[in-house]
């Protein structure tokens, strides 16, 4: 099992949680986050100078069997990309167990 961790534009986020469930995985867990990112200068809009220091986004966290790691990847790439700086990350650990705890199943069964 994999842990994916995805940080996104908010924006893109209804078109990631349709690509998520066109490919079944249908359980994670997401917050909003701040964060700071790469870009140094901020932008003029109108003459009017905003901040891009701090970033507003959302942090997806889904855990998938083996099998689903790389599609999961692929349906978050798609759909969040803009081509834009501060499209996000994606980050990818090992679980080494998960439970449901309603019927104590472990494992693939346990996420699923």
């Amino acid at each position: 099992m994999k842990k994916i961790e995805a940080i996104i534009r908010k924006s893109k986020f209804d078109d990631v949680k349709e690509a998520l469930h066109q490919i079944e995985v249908n359980f994670f867990s997401y917050w909003d986050v701040t964060g700071v990112g790469n870009e140094k200068q901020g932008h003029v809009y109108r003459g009017i100078a905003y901040s891009t220091t701090d970033i507003q986004r959302r942090h997806l966290s889904i855990v998938v069997s083996d099998d689903f790691v790389q599609k999961t990847i692929d349906a978050i790439l798609e759909a969040a990309h803009t081509g834009n700086v501060g499209d996000g990350k994606i980050f990818v650990s090992d679980i080494q167990e998960g439970y449901r705890i309603r019927t104590k199943e472990s494992g693939h069964a346990g996420i699923n």
